[in-house]
């Protein structure tokens, strides 16, 4: 069973940035977002579920800075990407 990937706006824009400026960091991003759609809470860049969010709201590495914050709706079969890039203030 795969789940369906859908991506906020603030994503969609993350995503252009990282293929226009950061190749590597695109490629690596599209292979965990196929590992997404087929498993969503186990698998590459340590998935790990963020606190305070009934379990739905995931956090997966792209690099040591980098991240991808995705809720998963598993009546639906969905995963929702919210945001793609960093969240550390040293950018």
């Amino acid at each position: 069973m795969s789940y369906a990937i859908q991506f906020s706006d603030q994503a969609n824009k993350s995503i252009a940035i990282y293929k226009k400026n950061n190749p590597a960091a695109f490629r690596k991003l599209c292979k965990l977002l196929a590992e997404i759609s087929e498993h969503p809470r186990h698998g590459t860049g340590h998935p790990e579920p963020l606190t305070n969010r009934k379990n739905i709201r995931y956090s997966r590495r792209i690099t040591a800075s980098d991240r991808i914050i995705y809720d998963i709706y598993d009546e639906t079969v969905l995963v929702i990407i919210l945001s793609v890039g960093g969240h550390y203030s040293d950018k």
